[in-house]
């Protein structure tokens, strides 16, 4: 177990988004939730992984196994999943992992003190042949109130808010997560991006979407702003922000600046000074949504890329959490596994005080 310091005083905070301040016994599960992750400050960050609870590069389905786990010594503190598919009623997501057992492995998270986070690469409402990257046709205009597809869209929507709402314990405690849709939209590769449709078509789309589920569906979850990395100041990373009152954390995903040949630490690094600067100003919690270097080409990624990216300024560290994405096989992983030459770099990436794993976090949040 890591000695884990903490800084500054967590006993006070200030909610947005709706948030009011509560004894912790009043306090709903989500409200819960954005305080412990705004109380991280500069103390640490979050470790997670996608799917790491339900496959690996060499195994699937196993009870307990974890590449993270069976690498570091301990489990994420953060799980990610995906939710393209359920919105056409599939069995499997795009990823082939079962809704039945994506629940499970929710609540099994949730239950061991894990943070959850969906991500949502929905089939067009408009032509639903057409998948998240088939970017050829316009869709967003189509899905948005007043479009010729939005009651389709609202039933996509539907599905969801029924998966999210049977996301509750055997005690009927609903698990609390942060939804993370229509992410990366100032790229061009998904049919809600940037070449396929305006800023203000993409805030309607952002903000129906939060809206619908949690006014007519009733549920209570944060919400999550992601673009990509393709800023360089507050104003163009707010190109595409929906507004204060409905987003809860302030990401970025990155992959482009570790890409293998062309990396760009001190890039990466302003980039996340921009998005924990916005955060702090806004009381919002700060996060690296999502990264990693596809096959871990680099030994020696993890301790000399990734984490020197917010590890070494004081305004990055701020955030609460690192997201990598999964492992699917030993052609397309994100994160390093037991046997793969950057398994000790890897190790000393998450034994890094600063960095952490599940019982890092359950610690702190103890204290």
């Amino acid at each position: 177990m890591k000695r884990i310091v903490l800084s500054g005083m967590i006993g006070i905070f200030l909610f947005s988004c709706g948030f009011q301040q509560a004894s912790d016994s009043e306090m709903s599960p989500v409200a819960e939730l954005y305080k412990q992750l705004k109380s991280v400050g500069t103390n640490g960050v979050l470790y997670g992984h996608q799917d790491d609870l339900a496959y690996g590069v060499t195994w699937a389905y196993e009870e307990g196994r974890s590449d993270t786990k069976e690498t570091a010594g301990d489990y994420p503190a953060l799980f990610g999943w995906e939710l393209g598919g359920i919105e056409l009623g599939h069995s499997l997501n795009l990823d082939s992992v079962p809704f039945n057992k994506m629940r499970e492995f929710v609540i099994k998270g949730h239950e061991m003190g894990a943070v959850i986070t969906f991500s949502w690469h929905p089939y067009s409402a408009v032509d639903t042949t057409k998948s998240s990257w088939d970017n050829d046709a316009r869709v967003v205009k189509h899905i948005i109130p007043g479009g010729s597809h939005h009651e389709a869209f609202k039933q996509q929507l539907d599905r969801v808010a029924a998966f999210f709402s049977s996301l509750k314990t055997n005690e009927g405690q609903q698990a609390p997560f942060i939804f993370r849709p229509w992410h990366e939209m100032d790229g061009g590769w998904f049919w809600w991006g940037s070449k396929l449709c305006t800023p203000q078509e993409f805030k309607t789309l952002f903000r129906f979407t939060v809206e619908y589920l949690k006014n007519e569906k009733g549920l209570d979850f944060l919400t999550a702003y992601s673009p990509d990395n393709r800023f360089s100041s507050e104003e163009e990373y707010l190109t595409w922000y929906p507004g204060d009152d409905i987003v809860d954390v302030i990401g970025m995903d990155n992959y482009g600046d570790f890409r293998k040949g062309s990396v760009k630490v001190e890039a990466a690094t302003k980039k996340l000074e921009i998005v924990v600067s916005y955060a702090n100003k806004t009381e919002k919690i700060a996060a690296f949504t999502e990264s990693g270097l596809n096959t871990v080409t680099d030994d020696k990624w993890f301790t000399e890329k990734l984490g020197p990216s917010f590890l070494n300024s004081e305004l990055a560290s701020g955030i609460a959490y690192v997201m990598l994405w999964r492992n699917a096989d030993s052609t397309h992983f994100f994160t390093s596994y037991p046997g793969h030459s950057s398994q000790e770099n890897f190790k000393a990436f998450t034994a890094n005080g600063k960095i952490w794993l599940l019982e890092d976090w359950n610690n702190f949040k103890k204290k």
